[in-house]
């Protein structure tokens, strides 16, 4: 049973950066490809920066591609997502997740295959 926590999430205005942190611990995690994925309110959610650990391939919703930076340190048993050049749109409640054996296209579309899900932490950007 894997345990995903997240945190680093806040507000800051239009132009601004936020780094967030998901802690993943359980049996065998460095084996799980870790997703953040996005659910704004009235939408559905949405995966946006993800990372196999099969490959190491990264993927990125084009919306954030350029701006967005997943990467994850083993030792720490965390990955990240910077979020540079935030917008308003960006504003949602972010949740990282895990599934192993999945490319990381793959994990950011598929979100009814995901295995394990964090309880999630709010981005709020103002203009």
């Amino acid at each position: 049973q894997l345990q995903l926590v997240e945190s680093g999430g806040g507000s800051v205005h239009s132009g601004g950066s936020l780094t967030l942190s998901c802690v993943v611990s359980g049996p065998n995690s460095n084996t799980y490809g870790i997703g953040w994925f996005r659910q704004a309110p009235g939408k559905e959610r949405e995966g946006v920066s993800c990372l196999s650990a099969t490959d190491g391939g990264t993927f990125y919703d084009e919306f954030v591609e350029g701006r967005f930076s997943v990467s994850r340190d083993n030792a720490k048993k965390t990955v990240y997502l910077r979020m540079n050049s935030l917008k308003p749109e960006d504003t949602a409640v972010y949740y990282c997740a895990a599934r192993q054996f999945t490319s990381a296209h793959a994990l950011c579309i598929t979100a009814g295959h995901i295995e394990y899900w964090g309880k999630g932490t709010l981005v709020t950007v103002s203009s």
